[in-house]
């Protein structure tokens, strides 16, 4: 069985993030959530895996490699333009052969991971499973109607009117038969081969797709609030890890925290959970629950909490508490002159902000 992981697109919800950084690099506690899915795929037994890359391919292989950190071995598969998730199976014909395959889409998350998944595919010898969850906001998703007796009878790309709560989450698993279907369907209305349309095209010719209702916690971190959902939940099952060695002068650590090498808490209060990167530094300030700070950051006279700070970035001396941010690397968040009444962030790389 191999690996089909697509990390194309222009992450266009994350913006300005994402003009300068691969959507599915953004870090959830200080790791890319892209390396989730690698991980989450090793973890299942499976070690050969493609990854579908588009114009973000340079940054993302060089995140990667050539996977033998993760204990894979990973091969590129260039997509000229986004054309949908059914276009990324078509293009990968070669890599995946006739071999049953596990497609994750890497801006998705699933805490508790795919191995029960992935050996419930195995055991049915279904021709494909897919996942599904209720969610509030269906018309956003692919939708999937199953029959009284939970049989999958029609799956919709964002419906209007939804006739289902019952979402596709971003892992699918197929066997061979899915080459066929791919190039069987039409472009839909956006111009895009839709693997709704392909799944469909498996159902309507009678072959086993079996639908698996996911019961834990899973996350499409295309949004920002997603994101901070998503830190959350993983700063939750984090265990702690520093040293006394870290904090300076009237430092504390309250909950479950983690400090990477070098970083330094000087007359501070953090509390978790909190992870801290390598070499950043938290001066006269407070770093409150479920907040990511990168490697080398700088956070003093300032309170920060419910956010993410990726590398290299700076915030001092602001007035008010920072809440619910994303802030990209190599931001400085700076104090001007006067005050206004909040503050919100959402800031790409290379920024800098003058707080009046």
């Amino acid at each position: 069985m191999k690996g089909l992981i697509l990390s194309g697109g222009k992450g266009t919800r994350l913006r300005p993030l994402t003009y300068t950084s691969a959507k599915q690099l953004v870090p959830v506690a200080n790791k890319p959530v892209l390396f989730f899915g690698i991980e989450s795929i090793v973890r299942a037994g499976i070690e050969e895996i493609g990854i579908v890359v588009g114009e973000t391919h340079q940054e993302i292989r060089a995140a990667v490699g050539d996977g033998s950190r993760f204990g894979a071995r990973v091969t590129y598969i260039q997509q000229d333009a986004p054309r949908g998730l059914a276009h990324a199976v078509l293009i990968a014909r070669d890599f995946l052969g006739d071999d049953s395959f596990v497609m994750y889409l890497g801006d998705n998350l699933i805490v508790s991971g795919i191995t029960e998944l992935v050996e419930e595919f195995r055991r049915l010898g279904c021709n494909s499973e897919i996942l599904l969850a209720k969610v509030a906001n269906p018309r956003q998703f692919g939708v999937a109607e199953l029959t009284a007796d939970g049989k999958v009878h029609r799956l919709v790309e964002k419906p209007e009117q939804p006739k289902s709560d019952l979402a596709l989450v971003g892992v699918y698993m197929f066997d061979h038969h899915i080459h066929e279907s791919v190039r069987r369907i039409q472009p839909s209305a956006r111009g895009e081969l839709e693997i709704t349309d392909a799944i469909q095209d498996l159902v309507d010719r009678g072959l086993d797709v079996h639908p698996h209702v996911v019961k834990g916690w899973w996350k499409d971190t295309g949004k920002l609030e997603d994101m901070l959902e998503a830190n959350r939940i993983v700063l939750e099952k984090m265990e702690s890890d520093w040293s006394s060695t870290a904090l300076r002068g009237s430092s504390a650590i309250e909950g479950r925290v983690v400090l990477g090498e070098g970083a330094e808490v000087v007359d501070s209060v953090v509390r978790g959970p909190v992870i801290i990167g390598a070499g950043a530094r938290i001066i006269n300030a407070f770093v409150g629950p479920y907040t990511s700070i990168g490697d080398r950051c700088e956070i003093s006279h300032c309170e920060i909490e419910n956010s993410i700070v990726l590398a290299d970035s700076s915030i001092l001396d602001v007035p008010r508490r920072i809440d619910g941010s994303l802030v990209g690397r190599n931001v400085r968040i700076v104090r001007a002159i006067e005050k206004p009444k909040a503050y919100r962030f959402m800031l790409g790389d290379n920024s800098e902000v003058g707080i009046v």
